[in-house]
């Protein structure tokens, strides 16, 4: 603001320069049609919105009214997710000059991801959360449902072609449009998912008759059965005893997720399927959404192109260097040379899961 001040004092002391180069109109300017204002005037407000937006960030100015927004997290904030959690949280914070903050509470606090679901759908004290895409299976979520189908995604470039396409904001808009009271703001990914077991495992013929831990989703249930395990929900938090106590025999997670909540002290043995991306996105209530100016809205949404991008160059190192990890404290990882089993295998679960979406699952097939 006190440069604005200098500028102006300047401008009105030097004869020589006109009053344009101030920023003002001539005086003698030739009057403009009524049609050319009409058409100018949009463009002119536009224009002095991005500079005020872009002098506010550059000052540190708030921009809108303060606001609070609680953001659920279940995994710690050292993982894929949770950094880029993190780098939201920062980006939102800096563009709004402070207005906006972040209240990022993760290590599963506010409890699983259908706990802080039901919480948000139920109008309660959570505002947004980072989720997997799946999770909006089993709340209406016909459209994300095909990113959880097994073996979909054949490589982490076949993912991003699509959530940098259009295709992406018709699938981030759908719970809204659908009444759910949530919307998605960008896409990102945690990494392929893969089976961790408590006993050794080396190939598709030794999941058969395990009981495998899965959320509380049909897509899950019918690979894991299609693989000839036997599906058993447990929610996240009670994995690790349920796990360690026999309840279950294994469980799938990515990897950095498997390393950070320390699955690996409890089953050691990790197989190399693939079986689906973590594909993840994060929402918004609309209740939290209509409380920020158009000008925070926006804000919102170039922080979120942000983390997709930070999402996008951090994850496969950090799967990589986890997994170098994993190995060398004695973990027993096992590659699968031959996917094909696997997906014959879920060949029904995919069929019946794409059947009422065909059209739209194989736009996103054919993007690999």
């Amino acid at each position: 603001m006190k440069k604005k001040f200098v500028s102006i004092s300047l401008c009105l002391a030097m004869a020589a320069v006109s009053l344009a180069g101030c920023g003002l109109k001539e005086p003698d300017a030739p009057a403009t049609t009524a049609a050319t204002e009409a058409t100018e005037a949009p463009k002119e407000n536009e224009a002095a919105k991005e500079e005020t937006s872009a002098e506010a960030e550059a000052a540190g100015e708030k921009v809108g009214p303060d606001i609070t927004l609680v953001m659920a997290e279940v995994n710690p904030l050292d993982t894929i997710v949770g950094q880029t959690d993190t780098a939201f949280k920062e980006k939102v914070e800096e563009l709004s000059g402070g207005s906006i903050k972040i209240d990022l509470q993760a290590s599963g606090v506010l409890g699983s991801e259908n706990d802080v679901l039901d919480t948000m759908l139920g109008g309660g004290d959570i505002d947004m959360s980072r989720i997997s895409a799946f999770a909006l299976t089993s709340y209406g979520g016909q459209k994300s449902m095909l990113l959880s189908i097994p073996y979909t995604f054949v490589n982490r470039d076949h993912f991003w072609n699509f959530a940098t396409s259009d295709l992406a904001e018709e699938f981030l808009l759908e719970p809204q449009e659908n009444g759910a009271g949530v919307r998605g703001l960008f896409y990102g990914e945690e990494g392929f998912r893969h089976f961790f077991t408590v006993k050794e495992v080396n190939s598709l013929e030794d999941l058969k008759g395990m009981k495998l831990r899965v959320s509380n989703d049909p897509i899950m249930n019918g690979m894991v059965e299609g693989l000839g395990a036997s599906p058993t929900v447990v929610s996240f938090g009670e994995l690790y005893s349920a796990l360690q106590t026999g309840v279950v025999d294994g469980a799938e997670q990515p990897i950095a997720n498997y390393k950070s909540n320390a699955f690996p002290e409890v089953a050691n043995n990790l197989i190399l399927d693939g079986h689906t991306l973590g594909a993840i996105q994060v929402i918004i209530t609309d209740t939290a959404w209509e409380k920020l100016t158009p000008e925070q809205q926006g804000i919102l949404m170039e922080a979120g192109k942000y983390a997709s991008e930070f999402n996008r160059k951090i994850s496969e190192d950090a799967e990589n260097k986890v997994l170098e990890e994993l190995k060398a404290e004695g973990c027993n990882v096992v590659e699968v040379e031959d996917i094909t089993p696997w997906q014959e295998a879920c060949q029904a679960i995919i069929e019946e899961s794409s059947k009422d979406n065909a059209e739209l699952y194989q736009q996103i097939l054919d993007m690999q």
